[in-house]
């Protein structure tokens, strides 16, 4: 009798909750993410959601699509955005570059040194703030830049052939790379040759040869199970941190009343940090996988690094010289990093005291 009324008045609760919040609800948010729901843009989204919903008490409500449910490719997901079908979209930088090119930024290569460094860069600077305003600029004021986050850690040269240390080992490899300028640019100065590849097509294509390797995350390789398809090598260069950028329809942010638009944005704070945790942990596994699977895995020693380092000087070149804005931007990127750089060298002093 007792459980019985316990349960009936649990249910009574839950009920008068939901109603409440069905009452209170003033605004559902659209967001979606190509991916999967093993994927770091998933885990930042639930964050997202829970922290929204609860922040505003059900005036905000968050329906997640995970895939391509509303959209396909970068471009239309980002036209979504802008017409106001998608309310909330991410982006890596291949797929927002048709539109906005200069957020390849984040993917020249060596300027970052590690995560302490690209956080307090995406965090305590004034980056964001100088992307967000160009791409509003940019779209005609209908696509802001809400947050940069992580997707995957850090870009990685993995291959099916041999271990690369040296810049001289790519030579001939047929990489696989987004439809973007930037990464074939980077790929072919190294003496690689780029193809590109659709993600959901990477698979097939590594396990008939059409492409030999591929630029990707620890993460990434595993959860797509590349290894499989053969691949077997990866360098631990580091090359470029895998940024990824959360779009917000402009119209859809400034009609929102000014305390949910606070609600929304201290969301995409939490999400952003979520972002860049996840990865940090699912690497740990997924590089014990990867070696039980008989990878192998190299680190190339200060030397490698910096013949790595010379060899992509081009590609800066290219950048400025190619890229709609992107001496403005580069040279915003480089100022950030140095801020960043001399902030964590401080801190690090500090914390050796």
């Amino acid at each position: 009798m007792f459980n019985a009324t316990l349960r009936s008045l649990l249910a009574a609760t839950v009920l008068a909750a939901s109603a409440g919040w069905a009452a209170a609800q003033e605004v559902t948010l659209r967001a979606t993410a190509n991916s999967n729901e093993q994927d770091e843009d998933y885990d930042g989204l639930v964050v997202f959601k829970n922290f929204v919903e609860n922040a505003s008490n059900g005036r905000i409500a968050v329906e997640l699509f995970i895939g391509t449910q509303l959209c396909a490719t970068g471009e239309e997901c980002l036209q979504g955005v802008a017409d106001g079908s998608i309310d909330i979209y991410i982006s890596t930088s291949g797929g927002a570059a048709g539109l906005f090119p200069y957020i390849q930024v984040l993917d020249l290569p060596y300027l970052m040194t590690d995560d302490r460094v690209a956080e307090h860069l995406l965090t305590a600077t004034g980056f964001t703030q100088t992307l967000r305003q160009m791409a509003l600029e940019d779209s005609g004021g209908k696509i802001r830049l809400m947050t940069i986050g992580n997707t995957g850690g850090w870009r990685n040269f993995a291959n099916t052939q041999r271990r690369v240390q040296t810049p001289a080992d790519l030579a001939g490899l047929k990489l696989r790379t987004v439809p973007a300028d930037l990464p074939q640019t980077l790929v072919s100065t190294l003496g690689a040759a780029p193809t590109p590849i659709p993600w959901p097509e990477l698979f097939t294509s590594l396990q008939t040869g059409v492409v030999e390797g591929t630029a990707n995350g620890i993460t990434d390789i595993m959860s797509m199970k590349f290894p499989d398809a053969g691949l077997k090598y990866i360098t631990l260069d580091g090359h470029s941190y895998m940024g990824a950028f959360w779009w917000m329809g402009n119209d859809r942010f400034t009609a929102l009343p000014e305390d949910l638009r606070q609600i929304v944005v201290d969301g995409f704070a939490e999400l952003q940090q979520a972002t860049f945790a996840s990865p940090k942990r699912k690497s740990i596994q997924a590089y014990q996988d990867f070696v039980a699977a008989g990878g192998d895995i190299y680190v190339p020693t200060a030397d490698e690094k910096a013949a790595f380092q010379q060899a992509v000087g081009p590609v800066m070149d290219w950048f400025t010289g190619n890229v709609a804005r992107g001496p403005e931007v580069l040279a915003a990127f480089q100022a950030a990093v140095a801020e960043s750089q001399s902030a964590v060298d401080t801190a690090r002093a500090a914390e050796l005291n």
